[in-house]
């Protein structure tokens, strides 16, 4: 959405010779307000004299600050599982909506905050979505504190979560304005996975601190202030440490185009299967466990409890990273389809194996189906670029709009569309229950829909007589 140009082209995995500018790169200079002119980080000179190192220091702390984003973003996963048991009156209904709308805000705020790192500046933008996570981390522990709080009071507190979704779609744009292409797709992997790596480590602490040392209460609130210090870390750290970049543009012609762009719609079908399932299922999977293996939902460990939901979300973040590297060796459509038929056939032995009320089948069936998601993540996400090449190199493209600017304009907009899944996945199982008093229904809809993606991905993309035919997509 931003003019994230180069990174579609990236292959991280490549070995690109580096890249001089023909004619001598302008000065790199500074600005008060940590304002940098002059950046360019094509040019060899400037890249490895101070360049690679200022980068660097910029993606330490976007990471950091992103983490927290998937945190605060994830947190209502395992609280809302929990206030049953705190004295709130809360039906399953409510609790599905309590889990669910972070994600709906967080897709939707994606959008925006694409384009706010070039009207800001990637440093100060970073200090005012670090700062917005506050928002939901207090409003969390007042909320909380009192179990007569109002249900649309706490669904408010909940959608103030979102903050941390809509994190991701800006630090990436800041990211790649910093790295040249022969790194971006490197630099960018290690963004999303500290990122995503943020929602297994809400899922793991949140258990233990608000159980440790509290009896037979819950400490609630402590699952909001846990996080307040290290967020006023990560917004000194942006302050100090960060930059920002007079050169980084957004692209709104680029979105515009990319808009107009058959395929994006295509592919981001594509990713709320992939990213949405990830996203979706590491938001429900605490409320699952909770209602089908209520004995494994926390596990005593001392004087804390620990949740083994934790394992779904931490899964699905490592396994991503692979589905590019195996993509790029077999193809993303190729890996796309392994990874949908995956899904459909573990959702499937999900349905068959849950009347044997095993909870250790039940969470390798999981564990499972959190990986072929994550490296579905990967694969999808780098058919983008593919996709548009190929399109361009077919002469099927609008040439007003050059085929690598609509390329990274896409990447923006499939990954906000895509974290839609995050709402959609816990709302149908709250629809299957309302109507039938257990998810069967919603998983047997899961299967149906995963198949049709794999027909999908195969049609467009795999099928010999298509008309992308003989592209590596």
């Amino acid at each position: 959405m931003t003019d994230t140009a180069t990174e579609p082209q990236a292959d991280p995995g490549a070995r690109v010779a580096p890249t001089t500018t023909s004619a001598p790169a302008a000065p790199l200079s500074h600005r008060p307000g940590r304002w940098i002119d002059g950046w360019n980080p094509e040019d060899h000179v400037q890249w490895e004299g101070v360049g690679r190192r200022i980068a660097r220091r910029n993606l330490s702390w976007s990471i950091f600050a992103e983490f927290l984003g998937f945190v605060v973003w994830q947190l209502w996963s395992i609280v809302a599982v929990t206030l049953p048991n705190a004295g709130f009156d809360l039906d399953t209904g409510q609790v599905f909506w309590l889990i669910s709308i972070p994600s709906l805000v967080g897709a939707t705020l994606r959008i925006p905050y694409s384009f706010l790192v070039p009207k800001f500046g990637g440093r100060n933008w970073t200090i005012i979505s670090a700062g917005l996570l506050l928002l939901p981390t207090i409003a969390l522990t007042v909320c909380v504190s009192n179990p007569e709080t109002p249900f649309p009071v706490l669904l408010a507190a909940a959608a103030l979560a979102g903050f941390g979704g809509g994190n991701f779609a800006s630090s990436m744009s800041n990211i790649t304005f910093f790295y040249p292409a022969r790194e971006k797709g490197w630099a960018l992997g290690l963004n999303a996975a500290g990122g995503n790596l943020g929602a297994a480590v809400a899922q793991f602490v949140v258990p233990i601190a608000i159980t440790i040392g509290a009896g037979v209460t819950l400490n609630l609130p402590v699952a909001g202030w846990l996080w307040i210090p290290l967020i006023v870390v990560a917004m000194f750290g942006a302050w100090k440490y960060m930059d920002n970049l007079s050169n980084a543009k957004a692209d709104f012609a680029g979105s515009a185009a990319a808009l107009r762009e058959p395929h994006l719609w295509i592919l981001a079908l594509l990713y709320i299967g992939t990213f949405g399932s990830f996203i979706g299922f590491a938001s429900v999977f605490p409320k699952l466990i909770a209602d089908q293996f209520p004995d494994f939902s926390a596990i005593a460990v001392g004087g804390a409890s620990v949740s083994l939901a934790f394992l779904g979300a931490l899964v699905g973040s490592l396994a991503r990273p692979y589905g590019g590297r195996l993509s790029d060796r077999f193809g993303g459509a190729r890996i796309t389809m392994a990874a949908f038929a995956t899904m459909g056939v573990v959702t499937v032995a999900v349905i068959a194996t849950l009347p044997l009320g095993s909870f250790w089948v039940f969470l390798g069936c999981f564990l499972v189906l959190f990986a072929a998601a994550g490296i579905g993540n990967g694969s999808t996400y780098r058919m983008i670029p593919a996709v548009f090449a190929a399109r361009g190199a077919a002469g099927d493209a609008d040439g007003a709009v050059s085929t690598q600017r609509k390329a990274a304009a896409a990447l923006g907009l499939i990954s906000a569309i895509g974290a839609y899944g995050g709402f959609l996945i816990p709302q149908a199982l709250n629809l299957s229950f309302q109507t039938t008093g257990g998810y069967d229904g919603a998983f047997g809809v899961f299967v149906a829909v995963y198949g049709g993606l794999l027909l999908l991905t195969w049609a467009v993309y795999a099928r010999r007589s298509s008309r992308l035919a003989g592209n590596r997509i």
